[in-house]
């Protein structure tokens, strides 16, 4: 029997990666006749990659048809502000004799390249694929929607000649495909509305996903029904709902931490708290932080806020850090006076914490993975954007889908500290957390809604769900390409 074997290029930070693998082990149990190899580029200062794949590694049912190969590490302290890119491209050469020796091995067992499936951000290494002549495909780590709108925005600047910087903080709304109402200019990720090389380098990675033969999509169906409708009339390749795409499985690095918090919330009645997490590099100035526990105190919610110091260095590889004593940061007194009300932490497991029947609320940065995880365990949550594309989320949400209240929809954290954060007051944060802890009379049911979209997540995936199939679909088409 012939294996078709895939080569899966995730780009650097562990969320990507961990989305990428959890697909791979989804595609590898639906059919025997794959196997997958996973190139790995590793951020020096993300250290959990290895304990990630170490722990992989170590099932011997998973590696018999997925194994890892990390590419060499790279100089980063040479590499400029557009080093994301930079980092890719610096990799092409080992992608391309990697891939190279792959095919030369082929001859030697019953296992055939059939094609490359590439980040979103990592369509350089179509280039590779078009020497071999081997398809690529691109597995879509964000929405169907964001998805969208990036195609929008391409159209915008290369079809239609607009300088997307003149709407940098414009209140002008677009009729965006992917989207049954306007979108505002300022729900576009930040990187677009910068001036210099990056956004251009941004828009041409995206581009290069209308020469894909497929894009794998970690959304589903029913979540998304208006973008995935859009998909399907415009001239793109096809499009794939294959998820939602999550890490279900026990992480055994987050065991020892989750054992405390994790008797802190079974003391805690059902629906009871509302939990503040950020990411993976999500944290904030003093400012902010400041306000956000006074609206914690006033609101008399309890809370397990998962709290961070952001990093020494601005941009992408700065990552938060652990604060050795909350006090330096927090309102004094603020944890004498929420002593039995809630709880702060450092890093959470947010999984694992949100799994928990005492958690009836999520304030979250609106990053993917997070929302995907929020809808999985049917915890509604209360938007806090900060970067990339967590602004369309949260417009989606909020607006498009009507699954989420908002602290505020619009805001940004400057990544690249080019400009004196933002800060969302007191009262703002309080309100939304009220909202989202005890719905008004005459609201539209957020919380029902995202119970019943938990439902629709799950069916999604089982033997006959829109995912199910779609994954089907992929399958069929690699398989074509060794037949």
């Amino acid at each position: 029997m012939k294996k078709a074997e895939l080569v899966f290029i995730p780009s650097p930070g562990l969320s990507h990666l961990i989305s990428t693998v959890e697909m791979a082990k989804l595609l590898l149990d639906r059919d025997d006749r794959l196997s997958i190899t996973v190139l790995i580029m590793k951020l020096s200062k993300d250290h959990v990659v290895d304990s990630y794949t170490e722990n992989i590694s170590s099932n011997p049912n998973i590696t018999k048809c997925l194994r890892f190969i990390n590419l060499p590490h790279q100089d980063e302290s040479s590499i400029s502000t557009n080093f994301l890119f930079d980092i890719i491209d610096s990799q092409i050469t080992n992608v391309r004799e990697i891939v190279s020796n792959l095919i030369k091995n082929q001859s030697e067992s019953d296992s055939r390249v059939a094609g490359l499936v590439l980040d979103m951000f990592c369509t350089k290494f179509m280039e590779v694929g078009d020497e071999f002549n081997l398809p690529s495909y691109v597995f879509f780590t964000s929405s169907a929607g964001s998805l969208g709108l990036i195609q929008f925005l391409d159209s915008l600047k290369h079809e239609h000649n607009y300088e997307l910087t003149q709407f940098k903080n414009s209140d002008a709304e677009f009729s965006v495909p992917c989207f049954s109402i306007p979108v505002p200019a300022k729900m576009w990720p930040a990187v677009i509305l910068q001036e210099g090389q990056f956004p251009t380098m941004f828009l041409n990675c995206f581009r290069r996903i209308k020469e894909a033969k497929g894009v794998m999509v970690n959304t589903f169906y029913e979540l998304e029904p208006f973008a995935m409708g859009a998909h399907g009339v415009t001239e793109t390749p096809r499009v794939y709902p294959v998820g939602p795409i999550l890490n279900l499985g026990s992480d055994q690095t987050s065991q020892a931490s989750y054992n405390d918090i994790k008797k802190w919330l079974d003391d805690q009645p059902e629906i009871s708290v509302v939990f503040l997490c950020f990411g993976s590099m999500g944290s904030f100035e003093e400012g902010q932080v400041k306000e956000i526990a006074l609206a914690l105190e006033n609101s008399g919610k309890k809370f397990l806020w998962s709290l961070r110091k952001p990093g020494g260095e601005q941009g992408f590889m700065s990552f938060p850090a652990e604060y050795e004593n909350f006090q330096e940061v927090l309102p004094k007194g603020f944890l004498e006076r929420t002593e039995g009300i809630g709880k702060v932490i450092g890093w959470a497991p947010q999984m694992e914490v949100l799994s928990h029947p005492s958690v009836g609320g999520f304030v979250s940065h609106c990053g993917w993975n997070s929302v995907l995880e929020s809808v999985w365990f049917g915890v509604p949550m209360a938007t806090f954007p900060l970067y990339a594309e967590q602004q369309v989320n949260a417009f989606e949400l909020v607006k498009e889908l009507r699954m989420a209240e908002a602290v505020r929809i619009d805001y940004h954290s400057d990544s690249r500290g080019g400009e004196p954060p933002e800060i969302v007051g007191a009262e703002e944060i309080e309100a939304a957390i009220r909202r989202l802890m005890a719905e008004e009379e005459g609201r539209s049911g957020v919380r029902e809604k995202v119970k019943e979209m938990k439902n629709k997540s799950r069916m999604a995936l089982m033997e006959g769900g829109s995912s199910y199939n779609a994954q089907n679909l992929f399958i069929e088409h690699v398989l074509r390409n060794i037949s």
